[in-house]
């Protein structure tokens, strides 16, 4: 991977779980800055990986060549102006991880025009396991599109969208599923308990059983999610009565539903900010 000097301004989880990525994976610590106005996240990230602690944004952003914005979408707007007229964006690629700040916002806040990438990753990040779906402002060269994925590879896998609208569905097929999965499992567990588990004997019961069936669905790559489903339901047996339930109360159309809503409220954010 190309090493150039980074500046992330936001010192959240995502921040650490990049940062954390790629200083495992061989990228010089001494090159990456982690800025945050409180000391407590970024000092713990600098000691922890390596890297610079700074609470400037604007001098962390005029030395960097690559730019990480990882602050909340309502607080783009308050940490960008600060730096429209004194840093020069011209020979800069600027990456940003918030959800629902469409592209053309970025030009308004920095006023500047900007080599932009888009980045939409999810929680499992934070263990090398993110799923991120990138996309390209016009302007942006291939030598960056390549810098943005090889950082993303360090924390998991990538997709890349043909255009933008398409990272609001990656929000919701991916952005967005770990909490699907999670509720699921919430819910096995808490009648696991009912049942008489532990809450510690009901948690590793539902994480194991999880966990076994992603490994045999992966153990089987080209075989389709309903047909390793088919594989476990026994006509008339109890898989088959377990499952009868989900249908009678449409979980397929629940979750097209949900992940709608997910698009539905992405989209809302384009307009809020």
């Amino acid at each position: 991977m190309q090493h150039r000097k980074i500046a992330f301004i936001g010192a959240g989880n995502m921040a650490n779980a990049i940062i954390a990525g790629l200083v495992s994976h061989g990228y010089p610590a001494s090159m990456i800055t982690v800025c945050s106005p409180t000391p407590i996240r970024r000092d713990k990230i600098a000691q922890q990986y390596g890297v610079i602690s700074s609470s400037d944004n604007l001098a962390a952003a005029t030395q960097a060549e690559v730019i990480v914005l990882a602050v909340k979408p309502q607080m783009m707007k308050e940490v960008c102006e600060p730096l429209q007229t004194a840093v020069d964006f011209s020979q800069k690629l600027v990456l940003t991880i918030a959800a629902g700040i469409p592209t053309q916002r970025y030009h308004e806040y920095l006023a500047q025009p900007l080599r932009l990438i888009r980045i939409m990753p999810n929680t499992p990040s934070l263990v090398g396991k993110g799923v991120s779906g990138l996309f390209a402002d016009s302007n942006i060269n291939a030598e960056d599109k390549q810098f943005a994925e090889q950082l993303m590879l360090s924390v998991g896998s990538t997709i890349w969208c043909e255009k933008e609208h398409e990272i609001n569905n990656i929000i919701a097929v991916t952005g967005s599923s770990p909490a699907y999965f999670f509720l699921f499992m919430e819910s096995m567990q808490q009648e696991a308990e009912k049942l008489g588990y532990t809450p510690e004997q009901a948690r590793a019961l539902v994480l194991n059983a999880a966990e076994g069936a992603i490994e045999l669905a992966k153990s089987q790559n080209d075989t389709p999610f309903a047909t390793l489903r088919e594989q476990v339901t026994s006509k008339g047996g109890t898989t088959a009565m377990a499952l009868a339930q989900f249908y009678d109360h449409n979980l397929p159309q629940i979750v097209a539903k949900a992940m709608q809503s997910a698009i539905d409220r992405a989209e809302e954010m384009e307009k809020l900010f």
